[in-house]
């Protein structure tokens, strides 16, 4: 690898990093406005126009609040916490397929930070340490309610992982393998991995939402019964990494189902579109697609919300241990007789 190499590397990295804090911080502002609309209200309005400075105000807030940590806290870990929390959730991003690669004279600039064989390993690997940073936090804070959030929060997210890493296995057994890139490149035309693993993307859906604790699956942190959750004692830019962390995770997972079930870059009349664009503008394309699907699933995030109520803890757990894994398992034998039998 040349200095040029690593130069594009190092800028795409740069570059997805800020688009992550920007989409992240923006939406916050797209709930909100979502949640005003659903509920026949304003929303954000005076801070810019139609209130679309808010994040930035919001942001200001939180770096200029007083930094409180709790007399009997653990101070490195109840710094670690929030530190862990956003480091897991943007270095997932590595390894999804934002486009083709881009040729422009000489250089050819691949749009995606590094493709390696065991990719989708990667993802799970980076959603597990996630509970490390909820975990963390709850216990160094030192608060019995807070240990109860984490608690929750790590039970939550250890349950629902086995039934996505099930869902994905049938979608392994379809593809034949775990890069995102090839699996990307698979689905090119109308060959999205949707119209062949229905039930393992409904899966997967379900789980994204546990594991990003949105609501119904919102437990570890409902105010109602557990205060705040694992950050009650959180304040400042260190609540800021907690939420902008779930924001960031929304972002990504919605980036993982739109590359593994909904086509990731491909559309329809893709092949047209490259042939009288040219391989610099054509890819960019394809790289629009991918991004308004993102926004699609972020959408549906939020619709969900601001629609469904939360669960019971027994009818969380019951969900994720009677009705998911055993529903992956079947959709894996299944798709192993369909494998075998028909295709």
């Amino acid at each position: 690898m040349g200095v040029a190499d690593i130069v594009i590397k190092f800028v795409l990295i740069v570059i997805i990093f800020a688009i992550s804090l920007v989409i992240a911080m923006y939406s916050t502002y797209a709930e909100r406005k979502i949640a005003a609309f659903f509920q026949d209200r304003v929303g954000p309005n005076r801070a810019g126009p139609w209130g679309i400075l808010q994040p930035l105000a919001d942001g200001g807030k939180m770096f200029l609040k007083e930094e409180i940590i709790p007399t009997n806290a653990s101070p490195f870990l109840f710094i670690a916490g929030p530190s862990l929390a956003i480091l897991t959730a943007c270095i997932g991003s590595a390894v999804i397929p934002w486009g083709q690669q881009i040729t422009i004279g000489k250089y050819v600039i691949p749009l995606q930070v590094t493709d390696i064989n065991v990719g989708i390993l990667y993802i799970f690997g980076v959603v597990s340490l996630g509970v490390y940073g909820v975990m963390i936090g709850g216990w160094a804070s030192n608060n019995k309610y807070s240990l109860l959030g984490a608690i929750r929060a790590a039970s939550q997210n250890i349950s629902y992982e086995i039934s996505m890493g099930l869902s994905i296995i049938a979608l392994l057994m379809v593809t034949g393998t775990l890069s995102l890139k090839e699996i990307a490149e698979q689905q090119h035309g109308w060959h999205w991995n949707v119209l062949y693993q229905p039930v393992g993307f409904l899966l997967f859906i379900i789980c994204a939402f546990a594991e990003t604790n949105r609501t119904p699956f919102d437990l570890p942190e409902c105010e109602t019964e557990l205060v705040g959750g694992y950050h009650t004692e959180y304040s400042s830019m260190k609540l800021g990494f907690y939420l902008f962390a779930e924001y960031i995770n929304m972002f990504i997972s919605s980036a993982v189902m739109a590359t593994l079930y909904w086509g990731g870059y491909n559309y329809p009349g893709m092949d047209w579109v490259l042939a009288h664009t040219g391989p610099a503008i054509g890819p960019l394309i394809g790289t629009a697609v991918m991004f308004a699907k993102v926004f699609l699933f972020i959408f549906f995030f939020m619709w969900v919300r601001w629609t469904i109520p939360r669960f019971r803890y027994d009818q969380l757990m019951d969900l994720g241990w009677k009705i998911l894994i055993p529903l992956a398992i079947a959709n894996i034998i299944v798709t192993g007789l369909w494998i075998t039998f028909i295709k």
